[in-house]
């Protein structure tokens, strides 16, 4: 039945980019500071219940902010750029969000960057936070393909001629190759003072991205790092490998975007690490997948309805094969464009597992409200 799911999946969505970007606006032309950023102030509630017997007492909802970020970037004569922003996130805290350096003389075909940025790894992630249709990320993206961001040298580019989807314009095959330390932002590589440059462990994230036209845009991803081993009588390295596809076709108002991302995590796995968050690691081996599908239309009035579904979960644990383990999450709302900078997204979460449930097992729906304001 899994299979017969990808399958499906597949033959609607195979992979997609909006470009080979890190999902963040260029300085544009000239040597001058351009400073930007934006805020977004939320409303959450969630609505706890157990097995359809709802508990005001345990229910949760406040005002904070998702993320709120500020920065500068620029060109430096001669063939330099550089971006540089703070945020401040609940998950994440307060500090620095993406600060790097790229060379780009021989640029579209390619440009070098060092420095924090997000992994080049699928379509989803490299969206810009303030371009997402919906509130948050998928967990299949958040589980995954993170850490979001991490320390490292990354090589990207294109063809050179240019497609318009969307918004924007992309080349129509673009790539990027990233070395990185693997182990989030603001880390260095556990065994930085100890091991010789050689001998360090490292983590390589390469993605393809192919749009043949303005309507569509298609693309895989690929993730491979070995790591310290969380066993200290292990005698062999950790090790980590990530598959994604993704797609995207636009036409005219309409959008339909769906992502597949898999991976097998071998001496310890992962959890967390979307969007600035924590990365939590846990010994054992583990195959986990999941997909999202996502449709929205925006009408001549701004508003713009989006609906999306999510799967994601665990496949095998330790060699052994686990059955209806995926949760499933469906995601109901519409994005107000009051203007280019100004944007209000309400989405509403209702989040269940494959399974029959347990008698006293706990779920959890959700309630979002984002005003977005752009500071340019």
């Amino acid at each position: 039945m899994k299979s017969i799911k990808v399958l499906i999946f597949f033959a609607i969505a195979f992979a997609f980019q909006f470009s080979y970007s890190q999902g963040c606006e260029g300085p544009g032309e000239g040597d001058g500071i351009k400073i930007f950023g934006f805020i977004q102030p939320q409303y959450e509630r969630t609505f706890t219940g157990v097995n359809g017997e709802a508990t005001p007492d345990n229910d949760m909802g406040g005002f904070f902010f998702n993320r709120a970020r500020l920065g500068v970037m620029g060109n430096i004569p001669y063939d330099f750029s550089y971006y540089f922003i703070m945020e401040y996130a609940p998950s994440g805290g307060f500090g620095i969000c993406d600060a790097f350096v790229s060379y780009e003389r021989f640029k579209p075909y390619m440009s070098v960057s060092m420095g924090q940025f997000k992994a080049p790894f699928g379509a989803e992630q490299l969206q810009g936070c303030h371009k997402l249709y919906t509130i948050d990320r998928s967990d299949v993206t958040n589980e995954l393909a993170g850490p979001i961001r991490d320390m490292g040298v990354m090589f990207a580019g294109g063809t050179g001629d240019k497609i318009k989807i969307g918004e924007g314009v992309t080349n129509v095959i673009g790539y990027q190759f990233a070395i990185m330390n693997g182990e989030g932002r603001d880390v260095l590589d556990d065994d930085y003072e100890f091991v010789s440059l050689s001998d360090q462990l490292k983590t390589y994230v390469a993605r393809l991205t192919f749009t043949p036209s303005q309507y569509i845009t298609l693309g895989g991803s690929y993730k491979s790092g070995k790591y310290t081993p969380a066993d200290v009588t292990a005698t062999k390295d950790d090790s980590r490998t990530r598959f994604g596809f993704d797609a995207a076709v636009k036409y005219k108002n309409f959008t339909l975007q769906g992502e597949y991302i898999s991976g097998t995590d071998e001496g310890s796995y992962t959890t967390g690490g979307g969007c600035g968050g924590e990365v939590e690691v846990h010994e054992g081996s583990v195959e986990r997948s999941g997909y999202y599908l996502m449709a929205l239309y925006k009408t001549k009035w701004n508003i713009e309805p989006v609906f999306k579904y999510e799967s994601y979960g665990v496949d095998k644990m330790d060699e052994v094969e686990l059955e209806d383990s995926h949760v499933m999450r469906w995601t109901a709302g519409f994005n107000y464009h009051f203007n280019e900078w100004t944007r209000l997204q309400v989405n509403y979460q209702y989040n269940l597992t494959e399974g029959s449930l347990p008698f006293g097992t706990p779920y959890q729906d959700v309630l979002q409200i984002q005003l977005q304001a752009i500071i340019k």
